[in-house]
């Protein structure tokens, strides 16, 4: 069996637009070759957010092939819980260096989809710094999807930290992906959950 794991990005939740095309593509599969999908809440804390996933592929995974999907924030995650259980990962927009990134947004932050307030503290970056992969291990087990238009981080910085793991950079776009529905089929053929 295929288990996909989506990790969605900061400020985001299970009900944004990637994660709810990505689920009803998989709804809409075949009951014979559709893959379990799971949509986890992340917690605003890194180090929570990542052992709070660790903690359920452990309890439910088992010898499944599994996928982690993660987008921007959750890319980041994808690629240290990848390394972590010898996982798949296709990262979408990701996330490069979270903890200088993600500085200006120190304090009070809001949810998009759920209005839910949360604080951002100086204790988050010492955790996505601990949560960093300097190297991927098995660049052949990482997909790669960006766009050169992204206004929030540079693609560049992505190309080159997943080396030689497949890419595919898509000129034009934003940090949103544009382009995400038209790549369900390449995400579900790497996980390994469509022919």
């Amino acid at each position: 069996m295929t288990t996909i794991v989506y990790l969605h990005g900061f400020r985001s939740a299970p009900a944004s637009i990637k994660a709810q095309r990505l689920h009803g593509a998989v709804d809409a599969m075949p009951a014979a070759r559709r893959p379990r999908l799971h949509i986890p809440a992340l917690t605003h804390g890194p180090a929570a957010a990542v052992a709070a996933v660790t903690h359920w592929v452990e309890a439910h995974v088992g010898d499944d092939r599994l996928t982690f999907v993660g987008s921007s924030l959750g890319g980041f995650y994808a690629t240290h819980l990848a390394e972590r259980f010898e996982a798949r990962a296709v990262m979408i927009n990701p996330a490069v260096n979270p903890a200088r990134d993600l500085a200006p947004w120190i304090g009070i932050q809001t949810n998009l989809y759920t209005g839910e307030a949360f604080e951002v503290t100086a204790a988050h970056f010492g955790e996505l710094a601990a949560l960093a992969v300097p190297r991927i291990s098995r660049p052949d087990r990482y997909l790669l999807l960006v766009e050169t238009g992204d206004e929030v981080l540079d693609y560049r910085e992505a190309v080159v930290h997943y080396g030689g793991a497949w890419q595919y950079v898509r000129g034009g776009g934003d940090h949103s992906y544009t382009d995400f529905e038209a790549q369900i089929p390449t995400i579900l053929r790497f996980a390994g959950a469509a022919d």
